[in-house]
Protein backbone atom coordinates (compact mmCIF):
# COMPACT_ATOMS: atom_id res chain seq x y z
CA UNK A 1 0.00 0.00 0.00
CA UNK A 2 1.27 3.28 -0.78
CA UNK A 3 1.74 6.49 1.48
CA UNK A 4 -1.46 8.42 1.20
CA UNK A 5 0.86 11.85 1.06
CA UNK A 6 3.90 11.71 -1.15
CA UNK A 7 6.96 13.71 0.22
CA UNK A 8 10.15 14.79 -1.47
CA UNK A 9 12.43 17.74 -2.00
CA UNK A 10 12.63 19.22 -4.90
CA UNK A 11 15.00 21.72 -7.16
CA UNK A 12 13.86 25.60 -7.96
CA UNK A 13 15.16 27.87 -9.95
CA UNK A 14 15.06 31.78 -8.96
CA UNK A 15 17.56 34.21 -8.46
CA UNK A 16 19.56 30.48 -7.80
CA UNK A 17 19.20 27.05 -7.77
CA UNK A 18 17.23 26.03 -4.25
CA UNK A 19 15.04 23.24 -3.22
CA UNK A 20 11.46 23.37 -1.91
CA UNK A 21 9.78 20.63 0.39
CA UNK A 22 6.82 19.28 -1.84
CA UNK A 23 4.08 16.84 -0.09
CA UNK A 24 1.31 15.34 -2.99
CA UNK A 25 -1.70 14.74 -1.49
CA UNK A 26 -3.63 11.30 -2.19
CA UNK A 27 -4.66 11.92 -5.08
CA UNK A 28 -1.56 13.44 -6.47
CA UNK A 29 -3.05 16.52 -7.57
CA UNK A 30 -5.11 19.51 -6.57
CA UNK A 31 -4.63 22.97 -5.80
CA UNK A 32 -1.86 24.21 -4.49
CA UNK A 33 -0.36 25.90 -1.45
CA UNK A 34 3.07 27.40 -1.17
CA UNK A 35 4.11 26.75 2.40
CA UNK A 36 6.20 29.76 3.70
CA UNK A 37 8.62 28.66 6.98
CA UNK A 38 9.41 30.84 10.17
CA UNK A 39 12.72 31.73 11.09
CA UNK A 40 13.29 28.26 11.85
CA UNK A 41 13.61 27.04 8.39
CA UNK A 42 11.48 23.95 6.72
CA UNK A 43 12.07 22.24 9.96
CA UNK A 44 9.94 19.21 11.01
CA UNK A 45 7.39 21.47 11.77
CA UNK A 46 6.92 23.01 8.98
CA UNK A 47 6.81 19.69 7.52
CA UNK A 48 4.52 18.05 9.41
CA UNK A 49 2.55 20.80 8.69
CA UNK A 50 3.09 20.47 4.94
CA UNK A 51 1.81 16.78 5.29
CA UNK A 52 -1.22 17.83 7.12
CA UNK A 53 -2.53 20.20 4.41
CA UNK A 54 -1.43 17.50 1.87
CA UNK A 55 -3.74 14.87 3.85
CA UNK A 56 -6.67 17.66 3.41
CA UNK A 57 -6.13 17.58 -0.28
CA UNK A 58 -3.90 20.12 -1.22
CA UNK A 59 -0.34 19.96 -3.57
CA UNK A 60 1.89 21.58 -0.87
CA UNK A 61 5.34 23.40 -1.50
CA UNK A 62 7.52 24.72 1.25
CA UNK A 63 10.78 26.91 -0.34
CA UNK A 64 13.30 26.74 1.67
CA UNK A 65 14.50 30.63 2.19
CA UNK A 66 17.70 30.04 3.80
CA UNK A 67 19.19 28.61 1.44
CA UNK A 68 21.32 31.25 0.67
CA UNK A 69 23.36 30.92 4.49
CA UNK A 70 22.88 27.17 4.83
CA UNK A 71 20.66 25.16 2.61
CA UNK A 72 17.74 22.79 4.55
CA UNK A 73 18.81 24.40 7.41
CA UNK A 74 16.27 23.33 10.44
CA UNK A 75 16.29 24.85 14.07
CA UNK A 76 14.57 24.52 17.23
CA UNK A 77 12.73 27.15 19.30
CA UNK A 78 15.22 27.95 22.27
CA UNK A 79 19.04 28.60 22.79
CA UNK A 80 21.57 28.69 20.57
CA UNK A 81 19.11 27.84 17.88
CA UNK A 82 16.61 30.80 18.22
CA UNK A 83 19.81 33.35 18.33
CA UNK A 84 21.05 31.35 15.05
CA UNK A 85 17.49 31.71 13.58
CA UNK A 86 17.16 35.80 14.43
CA UNK A 87 20.86 35.84 13.39
CA UNK A 88 19.55 34.39 10.23
CA UNK A 89 16.58 36.37 9.72
CA UNK A 90 18.56 39.72 9.86
CA UNK A 91 20.73 38.60 6.96
CA UNK A 92 17.93 38.27 4.77
CA UNK A 93 17.73 40.33 1.71
CA UNK A 94 13.71 41.77 0.98
CA UNK A 95 14.33 42.08 -2.84
CA UNK A 96 15.67 38.01 -2.57
CA UNK A 97 12.98 37.27 -0.72
CA UNK A 98 10.34 38.18 -3.37
CA UNK A 99 12.59 36.25 -6.06
CA UNK A 100 12.16 33.11 -3.81
CA UNK A 101 8.07 34.09 -3.79
CA UNK A 102 8.33 34.36 -7.30
CA UNK A 103 10.08 30.88 -7.98
CA UNK A 104 8.04 28.77 -5.52
CA UNK A 105 4.94 30.21 -6.93
CA UNK A 106 5.75 29.85 -10.37
CA UNK A 107 7.19 26.40 -9.85
CA UNK A 108 3.72 25.32 -8.18
CA UNK A 109 1.68 26.42 -10.51
CA UNK A 110 3.85 24.65 -13.86
CA UNK A 111 3.51 21.55 -11.79
CA UNK A 112 1.44 18.66 -13.48
CA UNK A 113 -0.10 17.81 -9.97
CA UNK A 114 -1.14 21.66 -10.12
CA UNK A 115 -2.75 22.07 -13.69
CA UNK A 116 -5.77 24.48 -14.10
CA UNK A 117 -5.57 24.69 -10.37
CA UNK A 118 -5.32 27.79 -8.09
CA UNK A 119 -2.91 27.85 -6.07
CA UNK A 120 -2.86 30.22 -2.14
CA UNK A 121 0.07 31.07 0.16
CA UNK A 122 -0.04 30.65 3.88
CA UNK A 123 2.86 30.98 6.24
CA UNK A 124 4.00 31.40 10.06
CA UNK A 125 5.38 34.80 11.20
CA UNK A 126 7.82 35.80 8.79
CA UNK A 127 5.99 33.28 6.60
CA UNK A 128 2.64 35.05 7.31
CA UNK A 129 4.28 38.20 5.96
CA UNK A 130 5.53 36.67 2.98
CA UNK A 131 1.99 35.33 2.42
CA UNK A 132 0.88 38.24 1.99
CA UNK A 133 3.39 39.86 0.09
CA UNK A 134 2.41 37.24 -2.13
CA UNK A 135 -0.93 38.35 -2.52
CA UNK A 136 0.50 42.07 -3.12
CA UNK A 137 2.87 40.86 -6.07
CA UNK A 138 -0.41 38.99 -7.36
CA UNK A 139 1.36 35.48 -7.46
CA UNK A 140 -1.43 33.76 -5.93
CA UNK A 141 -5.65 33.31 -5.56
CA UNK A 142 -5.81 33.27 -1.93
CA UNK A 143 -3.39 33.80 1.35
CA UNK A 144 -3.44 33.01 4.79
CA UNK A 145 -1.73 34.67 6.62
CA UNK A 146 -0.45 33.12 10.85
CA UNK A 147 1.01 36.48 12.96
CA UNK A 148 2.45 37.62 10.31
CA UNK A 149 5.67 39.98 11.55
CA UNK A 150 5.76 43.66 10.04
CA UNK A 151 2.48 43.45 8.22
CA UNK A 152 1.15 46.62 9.69
CA UNK A 153 4.52 48.27 8.51
CA UNK A 154 3.89 47.29 4.94
CA UNK A 155 0.40 48.37 4.76
CA UNK A 156 1.17 50.31 1.96
CA UNK A 157 1.27 46.76 -0.29
CA UNK A 158 -2.37 46.45 0.72
CA UNK A 159 -3.88 48.22 -2.21
CA UNK A 160 -2.12 45.84 -4.53
CA UNK A 161 -4.18 42.62 -2.94
CA UNK A 162 -7.32 41.71 -5.68
CA UNK A 163 -7.45 37.80 -3.55
CA UNK A 164 -9.34 36.93 -0.68
CA UNK A 165 -6.89 36.98 2.57
CA UNK A 166 -7.38 35.33 5.91
CA UNK A 167 -5.12 36.50 8.66
CA UNK A 168 -4.72 35.13 12.39
CA UNK A 169 -3.42 36.67 15.15
CA UNK A 170 -2.67 36.10 18.91
CA UNK A 171 -4.24 38.28 21.50
CA UNK A 172 -0.88 38.17 23.53
CA UNK A 173 1.48 38.42 21.25
CA UNK A 174 4.64 40.78 21.96
CA UNK A 175 5.76 40.91 18.58
CA UNK A 176 2.66 42.35 17.30
CA UNK A 177 0.33 44.46 19.80
CA UNK A 178 -3.13 44.78 18.87
CA UNK A 179 -3.11 47.89 17.77
CA UNK A 180 -1.18 47.06 14.54
CA UNK A 181 -4.13 44.06 14.22
CA UNK A 182 -6.34 47.13 13.94
CA UNK A 183 -4.39 48.77 11.13
CA UNK A 184 -4.30 45.69 8.97
CA UNK A 185 -8.16 45.22 9.66
CA UNK A 186 -9.37 48.80 9.16
CA UNK A 187 -6.50 48.79 6.15
CA UNK A 188 -7.80 45.27 4.43
CA UNK A 189 -11.47 45.74 5.12
CA UNK A 190 -14.06 43.71 3.50
CA UNK A 191 -11.28 41.92 1.28
CA UNK A 192 -9.93 40.31 4.29
CA UNK A 193 -11.12 38.28 7.77
CA UNK A 194 -9.08 38.74 10.44
CA UNK A 195 -8.94 36.51 13.75
CA UNK A 196 -7.92 37.19 17.18
CA UNK A 197 -7.09 34.41 19.69
CA UNK A 198 -7.77 34.91 23.24
CA UNK A 199 -5.32 34.35 25.59
CA UNK A 200 -2.71 32.99 22.59
CA UNK A 201 0.76 33.97 22.48
CA UNK A 202 2.91 34.49 19.59
CA UNK A 203 3.90 30.55 17.67
CA UNK A 204 0.07 29.42 19.11
CA UNK A 205 0.08 27.21 16.06
CA UNK A 206 3.18 24.84 16.58
CA UNK A 207 2.81 22.26 19.16
CA UNK A 208 6.50 22.34 19.31
CA UNK A 209 6.35 25.32 21.07
CA UNK A 210 5.59 26.35 24.74
CA UNK A 211 3.14 28.68 23.20
CA UNK A 212 1.46 26.27 21.34
CA UNK A 213 -2.19 26.55 22.34
CA UNK A 214 -4.74 23.38 21.24
CA UNK A 215 -7.97 25.20 20.99
CA UNK A 216 -6.84 28.29 19.26
CA UNK A 217 -4.56 26.22 16.69
CA UNK A 218 -7.72 23.90 15.95
CA UNK A 219 -9.85 27.16 15.78
CA UNK A 220 -7.40 28.39 13.35
CA UNK A 221 -7.03 25.45 11.06
CA UNK A 222 -10.46 24.69 11.12
CA UNK A 223 -11.17 28.63 9.75
CA UNK A 224 -7.72 28.15 7.18
CA UNK A 225 -9.75 25.02 5.57
CA UNK A 226 -12.78 26.55 5.12
CA UNK A 227 -11.55 29.27 3.41
CA UNK A 228 -9.13 27.82 0.93
CA UNK A 229 -12.06 24.91 0.35
CA UNK A 230 -14.43 28.16 -0.77
CA UNK A 231 -11.71 30.12 -2.33
CA UNK A 232 -9.38 26.80 -3.80
CA UNK A 233 -11.61 23.61 -4.43
CA UNK A 234 -14.42 25.49 -5.86
CA UNK A 235 -12.64 27.92 -8.23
Amino acid sequence: MRDAVETQWIDLDGSGRFQAYLALPPARKGPGIVLFQEIFGVNAHIQAVARQYALDGFVVLAPDLFWRQEQKVQLGYAGDDMARALAMMKQLDGGELEADCRAAAQALRDRAETTGQPIASLGYCLGGRLAYLSASMGLVDAAVAYYGGGIHDQLDRAASITCPMLFHYAENDGNIPLTAVEKVRETMGSRADVFVYPGATHGFNCWDRGSYDPPSAVSAHGRTLSFLAGHLFSA
